[in-house]
């Protein structure tokens, strides 16, 4: 059985990472999306939230499983889980140097475990949760961040902007 790990913080979960879930799930025979965890960073979303909200967006992949992994690296917890793949996306020459250096640290830790790497097309390259959150707020923001986000997480998006103070 082909399994992969493709993680991330998913805070939110973007259009772009939904290419990637949708195109690893047609790679391996089981994907595991893990959320990680860092103690260290501040989250708009729960980790709770952020699972509901990748539950929600991808109900209709049957081989998928949503996780979190906290506290550990990725190649060590893709090894607990019997996963022989990292998935990783490649947006821009910065995330091939970070990624590049990450894949060869991994094949030291656990040579068996092989890193994929996937480029978005285009239209999508540059969405990123952090360019997201940084457009909701000011003026129609709704018109363009409904474009780049699945509709379950534009709804909290909407909801979470309603809780903030103006």
């Amino acid at each position: 059985m082909r399994r992969g790990v493709y993680a991330g913080s998913f805070d939110p979960v973007t259009n772009g990472h939904l290419w990637m879930i949708e195109h690893g799930v047609r790679l391996f025979d089981e994907m595991i999306v893990a959320i990680g965890e860092n103690p260290d960073k501040r989250y708009t979303f729960s980790v709770e939230e952020r699972v509901a909200m990748l539950r929600e967006t991808t109900a209709h992949l049957t081989n998928l499983r949503v996780e979190i992994f906290e506290n550990r690296f990725l190649v060590d917890y893709a090894r607990e889980e019997s996963a022989d793949y990292i998935l990783r996306g490649i947006r821009e020459a910065a995330d091939y140097e970070f990624e590049r250096k990450m894949r060869y640290v991994n094949a030291d830790l656990a040579p068996h475990i092989d890193t994929v790497f996937l480029m978005p097309p285009r239209e999508i390259a540059e969405i990123s949760s952090t360019m997201v959150k940084g457009l909701v707020g000011p003026g129609n923001w709704e018109s363009v961040v409904c474009q780049y986000v699945p509709q379950p997480v534009f709804e909290r998006l909407l909801a979470w902007r309603q809780s903030q103070p103006r």
